[in-house]
Formats: structure tokens, sequence, C-alpha cells
């Protein structure tokens, strides 16, 4: 295990980003909606772990190499891309054939073309922002010094946290008590966060989690969200707020688990670019190069 003391990188990274992103907190629950200005104010909260991480990496190895750039293998990216379809169709799937909750096929009349290319674009632009900081940083740095399997929970712990103020005061929820959004929530996003570590650390690229969450957002908040009627009870097990997707975020994490993320070696994290000062990286050796393949 890599003995570097990260703690000053850490530090740095994630004061800047809860800084950072207090200013848009600040400005999204003043102005009472997620959707003010059209959305930009959303867009700039989502940058704020991406520029953070850049200037952490900038500050401490004086370039932006170890991000994860390369494209690294397709399979991954086409993993992460249906990932989402599999454990959301699996939840509101079971709420709609248990009459939970409805489903409204008609509710949906976006062209499905559009949905898809475009849609996936759009989502990907704001969710690289978040995932240049929590998977291209964050990751491979907190991998240097513990557990890769602990990486995923205290990865997606703080990235659950970063969520917390939208929930607790604008209106970043479904309308269930704010206690119960907030746990739901975080057991849904801790539980991702190991998914997301595995496919950064496997790939040894940013994109496969940046296409993951933009995929999530994509498709739960934009298809099955929006096709789901709500018969009295289906907001406390639908949305990213309700129990049936956040055990089934809880299962697919199982998966992963159990395929090699508790067991992957920290040794990776090395490879991937984590910054310290006399590293590779900061030499100038390249460091987004995936790892050789493995046995996970």
């Amino acid at each position: 295990m890599d003995t570097t003391d990260t703690r000053p990188q850490l530090a740095t990274f994630l004061g800047l980003t809860f800084g950072l992103s207090a200013v848009f907190w600040w400005l999204i629950v003043s102005a009472g909606s997620l959707g003010a200005q059209g959305g930009l104010y959303v867009l700039g909260l989502m940058w704020c772990p991406g520029v953070s991480a850049l200037v952490t990496r900038l500050l401490f190895q004086r370039n932006v190499r170890g991000e994860g750039w390369g494209w690294g293998e397709t399979r991954w990216a086409a993993l992460a891309y249906v990932l989402p379809l599999g454990y959301a169709g699996a939840a509101y799937g079971l709420v709609w054939l248990a009459g939970l909750g409805g489903v409204d096929l008609s509710k949906f009349r976006t062209s499905v073309a559009l949905f898809v290319v475009l849609g996936t674009l759009q989502s990907l632009l704001s969710a690289t922002g978040e995932e240049l900081g929590w998977r291209g940083f964050l990751v491979p740095t907190l991998a240097r010094t513990m557990p890769v399997g602990r990486v995923g929970l205290v990865s997606g712990a703080i990235w659950a946290a970063w969520h917390v103020p939208l929930i607790v005061f604008a209106d970043y929820n479904a309308g269930a008590p704010t206690w119960y959004s907030v746990l739901w929530f975080a057991v849904m996003v801790v539980s991702l966060g190991v998914p997301f570590a595995w496919l950064r650390l496997r790939s040894g690229s940013v994109w496969p989690a940046a296409i993951l969450h933009a995929s999530h957002n994509l498709y739960v908040q934009g298809f099955f969200d929006r096709v789901t009627v709500d018969t009295g009870h289906t907001r406390w097990l639908t949305t990213e707020f309700g129990c049936v997707l956040a055990l089934a975020a809880a299962l697919t994490a199982a998966v992963f688990w159990r395929v090699g993320l508790r067991d992957a070696s920290p040794a990776l994290a090395s490879r991937l670019g984590a910054p310290s000062p006399g590293s590779r990286a900061t030499r100038g050796a390249p460091a987004d190069t995936p790892p050789a393949p493995r046995r996970a």
C-alpha cells in the first residue's frame, strides 16, 4: 500500500469543492428551485468538484495528469451506459408489477432518438463536471492509502453528503419527509459509489464513471420518473429518494463487490494518477494508462 500522505491534497480538494459549492447552494436555495436560471445554477454546482480537482492537481503536481483522460476499453463505457437501465428497470418494474405505482408511457412524448442522443450528450456535459472530481481525483487518491473496497463507500458517502443541502433546503426531493428522502438517497448514492469506483479503477479512465452518471440521471429522472404514476405511496418507493431504487442500487453494489472490488489491489491507484510530489505523474510520465487486464 502506498504510504504517501495524501491528506493535504484531499483537504484542498474537499475544501475547494464544498467552498465553491456553497455559492451555488445559496443561489439555488435563495431562488427556491433547481430550475432557476434555466438550470444554470445546477450546472455550475455540478462542475464544482471537477474544477476543484483540476485546481488541486495544478497546485500539487503542476499538471492535470491522472484524471483518467484516456478512453480505455469501450466495454467499460458500454457497461456504464446500460447499468442504470438494469438496476432502475428492475426497481421500477417491480413497483409497477406489484401495483404500487402505475405506468403511463403516453407521458413520454420525446422522440426516442432525440432523447437517447441529445439527452445523453446534455446529461454528460453536467455529469462530467462531478466525475472529474469524485472519480477523476477522489477515488484514485483515496485508493492510495486504503483498501479499494472502502474507497467506494467513502467516496460515495462524501458524494451523498454533498447533495444533502439541496434535499433539505431546496426542492431536490419527491415530496416524502426530508429525513426519509435523505436516508434513502444516501443509501442509493453510497451504494452506487461501489460500481463507480470499480469502473474507474478497472478501466483506468474517468469516462465510464461520467457515462454511468449521465445515464443514471437521464433514464431515472428523464424516463422512469416521468412515466411512473403515483397511486398514493409511490413516491416512498421510487425516484432517487425512495427505498426500492436504493435497495436495487445496494444489490448492484453487492454484485460489484463480489466480483472483485473488495480485493482489488490499492497499487492500481498509483497507476491512475493520485497526486504525490515526486511521483511519475509529477515528473511528467504518463499517468492515464489503464492497468493491464487482470481477473477482477
